[in-house]
């Protein structure tokens, strides 16, 4: 832990304390940079047993339903696209290879820092369709939004984007709505609520009754944000707070949610293991469904297949930890992974790997 040391010894003793008359504390982080972050900075191994970190449906990567890959997959084969994508991705295992084995078999793969950069390569490349795979929460969403408008501008008409943008809050509820893990709490993601607000979590504490705390990424924040939980429940009180008043804001950045509404519409869509979530993703609005390339190719996103004795359908819903997978850390390692989460920078199960393989809970 590097951050104001004495502080966070003392947040640590506040949060032990106020959990000690209490049978258990489930807290979910839902982001994955809070997983991440939690074990970097040695957080998890200082809090008392009575403190259950719960990992969530928070890695972008990680949820995006097997279905969506086969299908970004299926547009790889194509001779005359060019596959432009964030780099977690390429390696995802499908049901018939990843991105990155299509690549080295010659597909047209192409790693990207932004969707910007895969409209500028469509620009650069007129005889070349360039599909987009959008993927990602609210926290990059407007930026698909605005290369989409600005596509339509220049009339880039062989870019495309492969939609899989998804909403938190609905994926939250539908984990309490189900009432398969023990949740007490969020921990609120801190990028996706500069976005949405610390006012969107609202709903959860009026409908489920849950403790919602938006916190940032240091130790000393997400401790304070594991306290401000702790004490509600042990107040029997459930509200929203926001410990990450630096960035965070109870509105949001209306700017951005505006260009979110402008080009896309809230749909039905499908996650990883979950199912299909009402209206917890994103499609094109009718004026920029032809930058869609579900409607361009006409291709169709299959069922969604985990692969065999891979538990990361369970570990982004918080029923499993990472070690309790048979696979994990033996046949799936970051080297070889079998699941998105032990692929992706932001997987639980990639954050357990590398931090927590020393008998940590």
């Amino acid at each position: 832990m590097n951050a104001h040391p004495a502080t966070a010894r003392a947040l640590v003793e506040q949060i032990n304390r106020a959990a000690a008359p209490l049978g258990g504390v489930g807290v979910m982080e839902v982001c994955g940079t809070h997983t991440v972050s939690l074990f970097r900075s040695g957080v998890r191994s200082l809090l008392t047993d009575r403190i259950e970190l719960i990992s969530g449906p928070g890695c972008p990567v990680c949820v995006t339903s097997q279905g969506y890959l086969d299908a970004a997959c299926e547009l790889a084969a194509r001779d005359d696209v060019t596959i432009c994508t964030y780099g977690d991705m390429v390696r995802v295992p499908g049901s018939h290879g990843s991105l990155s084995e299509m690549r080295a078999k010659g597909a047209d793969v192409m790693v990207v820092y932004s969707a910007r950069d895969a409209l500028a390569h469509a620009r650069n490349n007129p005889d070349r369709q360039v599909v987009f795979l959008a993927v990602g929460f609210e926290t990059t969403t407007p930026a698909t939004a605005a290369t989409v408008i600005d596509a339509d501008r220049c009339g880039a008409e062989n870019f495309t984007v492969l939609p899989a943008h998804k909403l938190v809050v609905p994926a939250m509820a539908a984990l309490l709505a189900a009432g398969d893990v023990p949740i007490d709490g969020f921990l609120c993601p801190g990028h996706v609520s500069v976005i949405i607000g610390a006012g969107a979590y609202q709903r959860l504490v009026d409908d489920y009754r849950r403790p919602c705390v938006v916190a940032g990424f240091e130790p000393t924040q997400m401790l304070d944000g594991i306290l401000h939980i702790v004490r509600q429940v042990a107040a029997g009180d459930a509200r929203v707070e926001n410990v990450y008043g630096v960035a965070v804001t109870d509105e949001g950045n209306a700017a951005a949610r505006r260009l979110i509404d402008r080009v896309f519409v809230p749909a039905d869509t499908v996650w990883r293991a979950m199912g299909t979530i009402p209206a917890s993703g994103l499609d094109l609005r009718e004026e920029y469904k032809r930058f869609d390339a579900r409607e361009r190719f006409d291709v169709q996103e299959g069922p969604d297949v985990c692969p065999p004795g891979c538990l990361c359908g369970d570990v982004i819903q918080g029923k499993a930890h990472p070690p309790e997978c048979t696979l994990f850390g033996v046949a799936c390692t970051p080297v070889k992974p079998v699941g998105p989460c032990m692929v992706s920078s932001e997987g639980a199960c990639a954050a357990w790997y590398k931090y927590g393989r020393t008998g940590e809970r």
